[in-house]
């Protein structure tokens, strides 16, 4: 039987938790999740770190929201992010740069995988964004990073099946090729059939109503963006499981 891995995109510690209970052997922290993920707090780090016991913590090193071209104040925050993460529990870290011509900034990628002291690394959908993934990969290959995460170049992965496929069989076991966007537990098992991957990488989340029953619909936090304030989407312990189960494989 193939030996499968599950890794949650986890919006918070709660999610973490419920990943960890649901069986999923890594997290991927992130704040920001309508903007793609970006870095989380240096809290909610440390509370996930010490809470984590069966589930690897890896934590995404994003300053921002948009593309993945940064400039060099960016790039010492994404340092002094990854060197202030390597003092707690982390088992890695997930970022990726892009050259303004669409190619793996190798010299961006080198001072960061250098600032993660040697922890496993994950190039994220960046590479999604890349002119050419053929030689994006074998770029990636060179930096030393553990895996590629990528929908394919497809707005979820469940479309970019062919190249997912394509990637992995250029990869031939030097890297890992992890499916992610729009997985489901209705869906994983034709990505895994179909592309010959065999980590894959979701969020599982479901929507939690908030406890507060004063609410004032005449304001919003999202200010002009129009936000729901009184619920938020939590990672849920049973659709992990629910994917595990499609794979044949019971946590």
């Amino acid at each position: 039987m193939q030996n499968y891995q599950i890794e949650i995109c986890a919006n918070s510690t709660e999610s973490a938790l419920n990943a960890q209970l649901g069986g999923a052997q890594r997290v991927e922290l992130c704040a920001g999740i309508p903007e793609g993920g970006t870095t989380p707090s240096v809290g909610e780090i440390v509370i996930a770190s010490k809470k984590l016991e069966r589930t690897k913590l890896h934590v995404i090193i994003r300053p921002r929201g948009g593309d993945f071209c940064y400039t060099p104040d960016e790039l010492e925050i994404m340092k002094v992010d990854i060197n202030t993460a390597c003092q707690f529990q982390v088992d890695g870290f997930v970022f990726g740069c892009l050259t303004p011509e669409g190619d793996v900034d190798k010299k961006a990628m080198q001072k960061l995988m250098e600032a993660a002291r040697g922890k496993s690394v994950t190039f994220h959908r960046a590479f999604d964004m890349c002119r050419n993934p053929f030689q994006a990969l074998e770029d990636i290959i060179e930096l030393g990073c553990d895996r590629i995460l990528t929908s394919g170049q497809q707005p979820i992965a469940v479309k970019g099946i062919q190249l997912i496929k394509e990637l992995v069989k250029q990869a031939a076991g030097r890297i890992i090729i992890m499916p992610g966007c729009g997985i489901t537990p209705q869906n994983i098992r034709q990505i895994a059939e179909k592309t010959g991957a065999t980590e894959f990488h979701f969020s599982g989340r479901k929507t939690v109503e908030s406890p507060m029953t004063y609410r004032n619909h005449q304001v919003s936090m999202g200010g002009t963006v129009k936000i729901d304030d009184y619920s938020r989407m939590v990672t849920d312990a049973e659709i992990v499981k629910a994917a595990f189960h499609a794979l044949n494989i019971e946590h």
